[in-house]
């Protein structure tokens, strides 16, 4: 039978013709990239293994395993939601990371699995990744620190425990996020009525506890804004050896404290014309405190007039040292939740189950460590500082013709692929020969 062909608008006096007889043609042949760093590091396979699988054996298709690693594969690679898997199953490239030559498992599939997730699963989930971030170092580091922030994903329907926030104007949940480093460690769904601080004492004795029983030397920060700011939090850490790096919100008592050097550089903005900034370092000690505690200032005047920001330090530091470079460095963590939140679409909680909403949140949390894992073989290239959306657009949407036999799976990529020599490297550092 002779292809039905579509005629597009002629160019000059060439005409322009179009059927489907290319056979099977994929967008997302890098996705084969992730299966190799996949394989190296077991992170789909570890992640199924945390979920009960209470399917009859005889009746099973799918595996635990491959479901897990079509999710997250799909989100890799730009999919959101199960409709797109509706279509994505007969993509032979996604068949062949996930090890299969044969349909993958549907949108209603992949649904009820997700649904049977409970709190247990998500507990042995984030274990998973704090065993991926202690295998990622070969020797023991001499400090961590652990940045923690929350930020929101607005609700539009009748999910569980939803409500109204008043500072982000809409219905959302509030997530908890920590991160040493680019590691991901926790990717914690809250109900938007909870603090910021609310279980991150918790969350921090949890994650202290299990880097010391491997590493017991090492010296470990907590850093957050103003907004985990506690004083049990902090007496926690007191007791415990943990130091810290948290913002303090203003009141009179600091002001006063402050005002002499805040004058000084209010004279040199009126001499210069220009914003100027110091920092200023003092101890001090509120009425919950059980000791003085050393409080760093940055004081800062502009033509809107005086804009002074306090932290917490456990250490006695260089002021500049400690606000600057350490409490400042705490913003690249943002750069980490974006990553999450607009390309890994770690806001798609549309399901009217908890714990649901709690394992699609993770699963966008393991595709960023997957592209974590795939950028350790990128050190010294062109994509070594990439975000994941640029990876995923040079490296994951690479378009190919699949021939698939008995005896091989040969992918045809067009010659004028602009990456080619940086994908033959990479591949070659993935699977030597």
């Amino acid at each position: 039978m002779v292809p039905e062909k579509r005629s597009f608008s002629p160019l000059g006096r060439r005409l322009i013709e179009a059927d489907f007889s290319g056979g099977h043609i994929s967008s997302d042949a890098g996705l084969l990239l992730l299966r190799e760093v996949d394989k190296c590091h077991g992170l789909t396979h570890q992640l199924a293994k945390a979920l009960n699988d209470s399917r009859t054996n005889s009746k099973v298709r799918h595996s635990l395993h491959s479901m897990v690693a079509q999710r997250v594969y799909g989100l890799a690679a730009g999919y959101e939601d199960f409709n797109d898997h509706q279509q994505l199953r007969f993509d032979q490239i996604l068949q062949s990371a996930i090890g299969r030559d044969e349909v993958l498992a549907g949108k209603s599939t992949l649904s009820r699995m997700e649904r049977g997730v409970d709190r247990q699963a998500i507990v042995e989930a984030h274990r998973v990744l704090w065993q991926q971030f202690i295998d990622q170092h070969e020797k023991p580091p001499k400090e961590l620190t652990l940045d923690f922030d929350g930020t929101d994903i607005p609700l539009h329907g009748d999910q569980p425990e939803k409500h109204f926030h008043r500072y982000y104007d809409h219905h959302c949940y509030l997530p908890l996020y920590v991160f040493c480093g680019r590691h991901l460690l926790v990717s914690y769904l809250r109900p938007s009525y909870y603090s910021d601080a609310r279980h991150s004492w918790a969350i921090l004795a949890l994650l202290v506890r299990f880097i010391r029983q491997h590493w017991p030397q090492t010296r470990i920060v907590f850093r957050g804004d103003a907004g985990f700011y506690r004083p049990k939090l902090l007496n926690w850490c007191d007791r415990h050896g943990v130091d810290y790096l948290v913002g303090f919100s203003k009141n009179s008592k600091l002001l006063k404290e402050v005002d002499a050097p805040m004058q000084r550089v209010r004279h040199y903005y009126q001499q210069s014309g220009e914003k100027m900034a110091g920092v200023y370092r003092f101890q001090y000690r509120a009425k919950r405190w059980q000791r003085p505690r050393w409080i760093v200032s940055r004081l800062e005047y502009g033509e809107l007039g005086a804009n002074p920001r306090f932290i917490i330090s456990s250490r006695y530091d260089d002021g500049v040292k400690l606000y600057y470079q350490r409490y400042c460095a705490r913003g690249d963590m943002e750069n980490r939740i974006k990553d999450q939140q607009l390309d890994l679409f770690a806001g798609r909680s549309s399901s009217t189950d908890w714990w649901a909403n709690q394992w699609r949140l993770l699963l966008s949390g393991f595709a960023y460590t997957l592209f974590e894992r795939l950028r350790r073989h990128l050190k010294n290239t062109a994509f070594e500082r990439m975000s994941v959306h640029n990876l995923r657009l040079k490296l994951i949407k690479v378009a190919a013709v699949v021939i698939r036999n008995t005896r091989r799976i040969r992918l045809m990529i067009s010659e004028n692929y602009p990456w080619k020599d940086e994908l033959s490297q990479l591949l070659g550092r993935l699977v030597p020969t």
